[in-house]
């Protein structure tokens, strides 16, 4: 049990060495993904702004009238129509 214990504290080991051998790369990586976002934060409201008024919202949805009918034949429960 030492032995296989042993195994894994160097597997583990090895894995950290691995990971951190790469995170300047990460960081790299990451960095370069945030400045194209916000590259790209910056030409969405110059671009909105080009488009006419009105074609990026959809028509707001009006809600149906009231229903007109009165109670049913039974009634309501609170009515003691049952």
């Amino acid at each position: 049990m030492g032995f296989f214990s042993f195994i894994v504290l160097l597997g583990i080991a090895y894995l950290l060495w691995r990971v951190s051998d790469q995170m300047p790369d990460l960081i790299f990586r990451l960095s370069e993904v945030q400045r194209d976002i916000a590259e790209i934060r910056r030409r969405l409201p110059s671009e909105a702004a080009s488009e006419p008024p009105g074609t990026d919202a959809p028509e707001p949805v009006k809600p149906a009238p009231p229903s007109s009918a009165g109670p049913t034949a039974g009634g309501t429960p609170e009515s003691g129509g049952l």
